[in-house]
């Protein structure tokens, strides 16, 4: 079989009458099925098809687990490993958006979080967006900076992700239009061979309410990931990208996998791969990897 619909849910929550709801659903729209293969007991599992399009086998998935907590993700077999990983920082391999938690330390966390969800959902231009927010932050002193990273909490399954494709030879990079204060610490925590990001430009201890420019924006980062591909000499159909707001779209349209991870709304309509339910380890089992094959950091 040359393609393969992997299912992925919460730990535990994976169930046969799930599979099987799938099966017959791609079965009706025409594929030829193998075998199902578990990839985790009750939490991931492959289901081998061919005869239909990668499009037509997720929605037809999708359509048949409505209101279940279960993800599903088709891809061609072949390329399925990936030798490339850029990731967003925030809402992805964080739980917060490390901005708006920095605010709540100067009492506008209400007002810069409205300006980050209409940013992330698109409808704010992001530099613009981004140079607002950090000038209502002006003078906030910076060891708010150290309060917010020491309650900021990492994504489940984040240190899976990134330890087990580091043990299987992928470079792994951190591309975020956060700020690299909290990016260098979030890449040394999970092992990221890199990290990009802006910089919020401070004096005499205190914020200036400035951003570093060039901003690191939605282009950014896709030239990031055709730059990073370029020198591992692969194409991008070898590349994996997860993010979760607007200024993801540009990189997850153009890695061979481009995942919505959690996303905005406006990013889960344009992607075709999206995990609504499971968490990172989701982007393994997209890649086939057993569960006795994850890794951890350190």
């Amino acid at each position: 079989m040359e393609k393969v619909l992997t299912l992925i849910a919460p730990r535990g929550a994976l169930s046969p009458e799930h599979q099987a709801k799938v099966a017959g659903a791609l079965r009706d729209a025409g594929a030829e099925l193998g075998a199902a293969a578990p990839l985790a007991a009750a939490e991931a599992a492959d289901i081998p098809f061919a005869g239909l399009p990668l499009d037509v086998a997720d929605r037809a998935a999708r359509g048949a687990l409505e209101g279940s907590p279960v993800d599903a993700i088709a891809q061609d077999v072949a390329g399925r490993r990936k030798r490339l990983l850029i990731a967003d920082m925030d809402s992805t391999m964080v739980t917060s958006e490390t901005l708006d938690e920095l605010a709540g330390e100067a009492g506008l966390k209400d007002e810069i979080s409205a300006i980050t969800r209409r940013a992330m959902n698109g409808e704010l231009d992001f530099e613009g967006a981004l140079r607002e927010r950090v000038g209502m932050l002006k003078g906030l002193a910076l060891e708010a900076l150290e309060r917010t990273w020491a309650s900021t909490a990492l994504m489940p399954g984040a240190e899976e992700l990134v330890a087990t494709m580091r043990a299987h030879g992928a470079r792994c990079a951190l591309v975020s239009g956060g700020f690299t204060f909290f990016t260098g610490r979030v890449a040394e925590r999970l092992g990221f061979h890199e990290h990009y990001s802006n910089t919020l430009l401070h004096e005499c201890g205190r914020l200036t309410g400035e951003v570093g420019e060039p901003i690191l924006g939605r282009n950014a980062k896709l030239v990031t990931l055709k730059r990073l591909a370029a020198e591992e000499g692969i194409d991008l159909a070898a590349s994996l990208a997860v993010g979760d707001g607007a200024n993801d779209l540009d990189m997850l349209g153009a890695a061979g996998l481009g995942v919505a991870f959690k996303a905005k709304p406006v990013v889960a309509a344009a992607a075709r791969a999206r995990v609504d339910h499971a968490d990172l380890r989701a982007l393994l089992f997209a890649q086939g990897y057993r569960v006795e094959a994850f890794r951890r950091a350190g």
